[in-house]
C-alpha cells in the first residue's frame, strides 16, 4: 500500500510542472477530443445512411378512398 502512494506521489510531482506550463485561461479539447468527435460524427453518418436504406425498403399499404372502413364491434351491436 505504501508503495502505491509513493508512486502516485512521484507521478504528481512530475505532473505539477507540466500543469504550470499550461495557460490557465485557455482550455482546449486537444487531439483526443478531435478524434472522439470525428469517430462520433462518422458513426452518426453511417447510422443515417443505414436508416435511409431501411426506410426506403418499407412499403406502407395506402388506404384507398373507395374502400369502406372495416366494421368494429360497436357497429355490429347496432
Amino acid at each position: 500500500m505504501a508503495d502505491m502512494s509513493a508512486s502516485a506521489s512521484l507521478a504528481m510531482t512530475h505532473l505539477v510542472p507540466l500543469a504550470k506550463e499550461l495557460d490557465e485561461d485557455k482550455v482546449t479539447p486537444g487531439v483526443l477530443g478531435f478524434i472522439v468527435f470525428a469517430v462520433m460524427a462518422l458513426a452518426v453518418w453511417g447510422l443515417m445512411k443505414s436508416m435511409n436504406r431501411h426506410m426506403g425498403r418499407v412499403d406502407f399499404p395506402e388506404a384507398s378512398e373507395e374502400r369502406k372502413p372495416e366494421p368494429t364491434a360497436a357497429d355490429s351491436r347496432g
